[in-house]
């Protein structure tokens, strides 16, 4: 079997500019993703996506390969993951390079690291699944939220379940969007990196972090001293 990290960091991004490559605690942010999957020994290939040199010039002197640069179809504000990684699959097929798995991990995981990719692959290879999410429970059970009704007050959304225990009630997830373990047959098939049998690999809240604004960034920042003692 073989299997390929596949790093997607484009180079546009609007509310934090030059992201991926922006310094987190003394690095860039796309060597994180890079290290854990090298870290990891998982992989046949590390490869980084994109389509901006400075990008694809960091990529390289953090271990990663960039066999080519992704085209502009796939480089736009609405080109999809699964369209970034159809494209590399097909230009890897087309260079006489196949392979049977891959995982997509994005540029932004400043808390992933080598061990917790192992330990996610190792689980898909002993599952009959598909692929592999890692998720995140909800603290709070989602089947007791509330909304603003019409007239602008509170209602249960699932009146239902608000006199519910919470223990209950049945665990929800939501995903950590971190990274993705994937069948390349399965992928081929739904174009997704979530196929009719996708297992959750369940992450502490602590290591998972959106980082989508400068508030997102800097708790992040915070989260990354305290776990690591810095």
């Amino acid at each position: 079997m073989s299997i390929i990290a596949i790093i997607t960091a484009r180079g546009g991004s609007k509310r934090i500019p030059r992201k991926n490559i922006k310094e987190f605690m003394g690095k860039p942010m796309l060597s994180y993703a890079i290290q854990s999957a090298i870290d990891s020994k998982v992989f046949d290939e590390v490869m980084v996506s994109t389509d901006d040199g400075e990008i694809a010039e960091i990529a390289r002197n953090y271990g990663a390969k960039i066999p080519f640069m992704r085209s502009e179809k796939t480089s736009n504000d609405f080109a999809t993951t699964a369209d970034v990684l159809s494209e590399v699959l097909n230009e890897y097929k087309n260079s006489g390079k196949i392979f049977d798995e891959f995982c997509c991990i994005y540029p932004c995981v400043p808390f992933l690291n080598g061990e917790i990719l192992k330990d996610a692959y190792n689980k898909l290879s002993s599952s009959n699944a598909d692929s592999l999410m890692p998720v995140v429970k909800y603290s709070f059970p989602i089947q007791r939220a509330v909304i603003k009704n019409k007239n602008g007050f509170l209602e249960y959304r699932e009146p239902e379940n608000a006199q519910k225990r919470s223990q209950d009630l049945e665990p929800t997830y939501h995903d950590a969007g971190m990274f993705y373990f994937v069948k390349t047959s399965s992928f081929s098939e739904y174009h997704s990196v979530v196929t009719k049998n996708t297992m959750l690999y369940e992450i502490d809240e602590s290591v998972a972090q959106d980082i989508d604004t400068i508030d997102d960034w800097k708790m992040a920042e915070m989260k990354y001293r305290i776990l690591n003692n810095v």
